[in-house]
């Protein structure tokens, strides 16, 4: 079986950008093997096209079932099932358009782009490609 470094999370609202960077806390209904120390990107729609927004390493997962009564509440209006939790979240400077990425290559858009894996070697281009600063 295939262990993936990380995945890429598509933030749908603004509300829940700005929730997920207050808290350092993303709820989910998306199953995958989410685990301590794996790497997330945060992708949210912009003007431009899909954009990586920033980045995070995952503390710790919680079931619906650990959560307090009001996230379960939230969980249950929205679906979600699980709580990530974590250890930070770095927000980038300049969001970096996906297709700016080598993740244009696998044409994927909206939707399609959450819960989508990645391997330690895109995780880490990727990241280093968004925090070099660019000469205009």
């Amino acid at each position: 079986m295939v262990e993936f470094a990380g995945y890429i999370l598509r933030i749908a609202t603004k509300q829940w950008v700005n929730q997920v960077f207050d808290m350092a806390i993303y709820y989910t209904s998306i199953h995958r093997k989410w685990k301590p120390e794996q790497t997330i990107l945060f992708v949210h729609k912009t003007e431009a096209g899909d954009a990586i927004i920033g980045y995070g390493v995952i503390d710790a997962v919680h079931e619906k079932e650990e959560l307090s009564e009001e996230e379960k509440s939230e969980c249950k209006k929205y679906g979600w099932k699980k709580a990530i939790e974590f250890k930070y979240i770095k927000p980038l400077e300049k969001p970096l358009l996906i297709k700016e990425t080598p993740l244009k290559n696998m044409k994927l858009k909206g939707k399609l782009l959450h819960g989508f894996p990645l391997n330690k070697k895109e995780i880490e281009s990727i990241i280093n490609q968004a925090e070099t600063p660019t000469l205009n």
